[in-house]
């Protein structure tokens, strides 16, 4: 998988993060990730089901991996959930 081929979801509205995962399939790609940490794990997967719902004929969810990451903050060490969901049209 091509590193170039990963949508990090953040707090934009969520049919800019569809746009990106659509436009990366029409450019050829034969997956796309998309990732969030945080608040932004549930606009992640409105993303992916919108895309796949309304835009993506022929593509699947081929893997979804979630994770704790420690990341440092001014109040010290803090855990932040993250989420990767892989779409592939294979």
């Amino acid at each position: 998988m091509l590193k170039d081929n990963i949508v990090f979801v953040g707090n934009k509205p969520v049919m800019n993060y569809v746009l990106a995962v659509v436009t990366q399939f029409n450019n050829g790609a034969q997956e796309v990730a998309i990732k969030a940490r945080g608040k932004a794990i549930s606009r992640a997967v409105d993303t992916a089901e919108i895309a796949l719902n309304r835009f993506l004929d022929g593509v699947s969810k081929k893997e979804i991996l979630t994770a704790t990451e420690i990341i440092d903050t001014d109040s010290g060490k803090t855990n932040v959930s993250s989420i990767e969901i892989i779409l592939t049209n294979q």
